[in-house]
């Protein structure tokens, strides 16, 4: 099932006008600096500072109008000087078994004449949670071989406000802000409202994976600035422990990672031995094996209670033996972990299979029974390309020449 999306007041969005700054994705002190730009003192900057961080993110308004508690005249001002962007919804799919995936366009208000870009974003609902999965670049420089994201070339990072706008326009869609309502459309939507759900959490986006389309500690800046405004208990309030990030293994940002944002960690691993490694995620060729793990047993607050989630795709005849599975436990020995198996996702042009039932069955028995939990993941939204692996936009990088011709 894919539906088609009544785009409304999206098919026309609020076009950046010349001068005007986005105040999305800006740390608090940057808010209350931004606002002393206009002229208010530093006193009332900090207190107007503060009363629009939680009308961005917490009341999830884009209009100054909507803000009742700032005078009129001063909303105007707002309005003539700033901007509360959201994405573009280009489409919106919804699968068979109830996950979503937006296809966002942005567009760079400081290069209004630069074609925009085009990231996909997916909601995966479960009973008494929802994920949502969270893009950070326009295609990426990894080219692991078993990725679909891994064909398009990278055409840019994500700013921080973009990363966040992908949270909050799917907010905006799933009805998850003060006084929304949630979608009658077919897919699934946990938690109604005031239904409790998973730790008497109402919201319908529970947990936040920086798991979409490129990776995120290649755009380390915009990523731990877009997590630490989502983890702020003024705005969207999401637990660090409710927080993924991962990495196919950038190790000189792992540690940062831990002591600056302090979110979970999650590891695409993928193979246990370098010389398929080097194959399977070439990042591994800079930062072969030894070093990775070596980064997670110093990760900052591991323990029991805070273990590394390792990825493992199921490639048939690839990496999916005994033997694999036995280096795989002597490879991780001491550090908390949980090993998440991936059946893999097919996509249009790849070479791979996904492992028979039998063998992931085998594989994950020989990993649990060391003493690791090993679940088999679920493929979510295989239908409409949105499993893990499938992403990709069809936004191409410009050559120099094109662009310098169209900022010129």
């Amino acid at each position: 099932m894919s539906i088609a999306l009544d785009l409304d007041h999206h098919a026309h969005p609020d076009r950046p006008r010349s001068g005007r700054t986005s105040l999305v994705g800006l740390m608090k002190p940057e808010l209350r600096d931004t606002l002393m730009g206009i002229g208010l003192d530093e006193r009332e900057a900090k207190m107007r500072a503060s009363q629009l961080w939680n009308w961005i993110y917490h009341n999830g308004v884009t209009d100054f109008d909507r803000m009742t508690n700032i005078q009129k005249g001063f909303r105007q001002k707002l309005a003539d000087s700033f901007l509360l962007d959201r994405p573009e919804i280009v489409s919106e799919q919804i699968s068979i078994d109830g996950t979503r995936k937006w296809l966002f366009r942005f567009r760079d208000p400081r290069n209004p004449l630069l074609p925009p870009v085009e990231v996909e974003t997916v909601y995966i609902p479960e009973e008494d949670r929802g994920t949502l999965c969270v893009s950070s670049q326009v295609g990426c420089t990894l080219t692991c071989s078993f990725c679909h994201t891994g064909t398009q070339k990278l055409v840019r990072n994500l700013t921080a406000g973009e990363i966040l706008g992908q949270i909050l326009m799917a907010r905006e869609r799933l009805g998850d802000f003060p006084g929304g309502v949630r979608p009658n459309d077919g897919g699934l939507v946990p938690a109604p409202r005031g239904s409790g759900g998973s730790e008497g959490d109402s919201r319908a986006i529970t947990n936040v994976v920086m798991m979409g389309m490129g990776e995120p500690l290649y755009n380390y800046d915009n990523v731990k600035q877009a997590l630490l405004i989502a983890s702020d208990e003024a705005g969207i309030s999401l637990s660090k422990r409710r927080i993924t990030l991962s990495t196919s293994g950038v190790v000189p940002f792992i540690e940062p990672t831990g002591r600056e944002i302090g979110v979970m960690l999650a590891i695409s691993l993928h193979a246990v031995r370098d010389e398929l490694r080097d194959m399977l995620v070439p990042i591994n060729k800079k930062y072969p094996l030894k070093e990775l793990i070596q980064a997670c047993r110093d990760y900052p607050g591991l323990s029991n209670a805070r273990r590394i989630t390792f990825e493992y795709v199921m490639l048939k005849d690839i990496n999916d033996s005994d033997a694999d599975a036995r280096e795989l436990v002597r490879l991780l020995a001491g550090i908390p972990a949980k090993i998440n198996l991936i059946p893999f996702n097919p996509w249009p042009g790849t070479n791979y299979d996904c492992s028979s039932s039998s063998r992931i069955e085998r594989f994950a028995d020989i990993v649990n029974n060391a003493g690791y939990a090993s679940p088999v993941r679920t493929p979510r939204g295989r239908d409409i390309f949105a499993a893990c692996g499938q992403l990709k936009s069809e936004t191409e990088r410009l050559t120099k020449k094109e662009r310098d011709a169209l900022t010129a």
